[in-house]
């Protein structure tokens, strides 16, 4: 019989128990690549975000409103080539599920500022032109169904218009791509004179600037200029890379990777203890076997390997189920969440991370029964025997 067959009639001496335990490993497994599938949708904002781009915000919440007028300032400060700005529209297309996320911008400054959103000029034109023009990604408009020239409502949650109505009605005069990442920027882009125009209450008010800046490492310099500028107004800014606010909009979040490695670290915790004590059971229940092996020929170091073998076999075994298992799974997630958190998939990387995981922890788990096996002695195992 070969090693592997050794090893695994050893792990299968006892079915019921190895079996519960391996399904311990698989549920450990199917938490890991689920979690981080979903952890990994939080940095893609992160990673596509702009080197030479600031986001200039209210200085004390998100919530808060920034007078308009600040751009004229921000465009004076030395190392600022361009800005623009956007707005939080919120509201709900025909369903509260059906989320996307909606921006007032100034259409030429916006796409100016992000020349991975890709446009035909025509298109662009005529966002800028149409009043109630409004576009979106390719993605969306193939989602819902949307086609140029098509009038999309929104039912405002934070916007009235004056007089109270709250659905607004915009016009699509254009779908724009994503270079690079198309699912990175699936966002629905309203023109802001007319939202300003309309709105209730508010006018004259931004949520944020997007700043370029010449040169990426004048970032720090010229974001401590932008916050000097208004650090004694009553609308005071706190300017920071993109980078850096997308990883604090997550964290505020809930602080997403924090709490997936909490939970993942309990639940491996947890495996250890329980996997490591069917492992010393079955130790020491095969003590005699093991005097028997050495018997027949097998050095110390021969047997050890078997046991560490058995170890991680049950980890592998079970963390290869567990990943299978959340790669059939991942697919309804993300269907079931695509509105709130699109991009859910389980590539290649996590299952890889997380066979490497399985094995670590089968090495961690086996080290010390191999170790008692290596040092047993032939004339005490088979005492053990009686």
């Amino acid at each position: 019989m070969s090693r592997l067959g050794l090893m695994w009639s050893g792990l299968f001496r006892r079915r019921v128990r190895t079996c519960l335990t391996v399904f311990s490993i698989m549920i450990a497994f199917l938490l890991f690549g689920l979690l981080r599938s979903i952890a990994d949708v939080f940095s893609v904002g992160v990673d596509i975000a702009g080197a030479d781009r600031l986001m200039v915000a209210p200085k004390y919440s998100i919530i808060d409103p920034i007078p308009y007028r600040y751009i004229s300032e921000i465009r004076a400060v030395d190392g600022v080539e361009a800005v623009t700005h956007a707005n939080w529209f919120g509201g709900t297309y025909q369903d509260p599920r059906n989320f996307f996320p909606r921006y007032p911008v100034t259409p030429r400054e916006y796409f100016d500022l992000y020349p991975e959103l890709r446009m035909p000029a025509e298109q662009l034109d005529a966002f800028d032109n149409t009043r109630t023009g409004a576009v979106a990604s390719v993605a969306l408009a193939e989602k819902y169904g949307w086609a140029i020239g098509d009038k999309i409502p929104i039912e405002a949650d934070i916007w009235p218009k004056k007089g109270g109505d709250r659905l607004w009605v915009f016009d699509l005069v254009g779908l724009y791509s994503v270079a690079g990442n198309a699912s990175a920027q699936d966002v629905f882009l309203l023109n802001y004179a007319y939202f300003d125009e309309a709105r209730q209450f508010g006018e004259g008010e931004v949520g944020n600037f997007i700043v370029r800046v010449t040169d990426p490492n004048l970032a720090a310099e010229v974001s401590r200029a932008i916050d000097a500028l208004f650090e004694n107004s009553m609308a005071p800014t706190r300017t920071a890379t993109e980078a850096e606010m997308q990883r604090e909009m997550f964290n505020q979040a809930g602080r997403i990777g924090l709490v997936m490695t909490a939970i993942l670290g309990a639940v491996f915790f947890t495996i250890v203890l329980l996997t490591g004590n069917t492992i010393a059971q079955s130790l020491r229940e095969r003590i005699p076997e093991f005097a028997v092996l050495k018997t027949l020929g097998f050095t110390n170091g021969g047997v050890a390997s078997l046991v560490l073998g058995e170890a991680v076999l049950l980890c592998l075994v079970g963390g290869a189920l567990g990943l299978g298992v959340a790669a059939l799974l991942t697919p309804w997630v993300a269907g079931t969440v695509e509105n709130i958190l699109p991009g859910i998939e389980l590539g290649w990387t996590i299952v890889a991370t997380g066979l490497g995981v399985a094995m670590l922890l089968g090495l961690a788990i086996g080290v010390l029964p191999a170790l008692s096996a290596n040092r047993l002695q032939i004339v005490d195992a088979l005492r053990a025997r009686g």
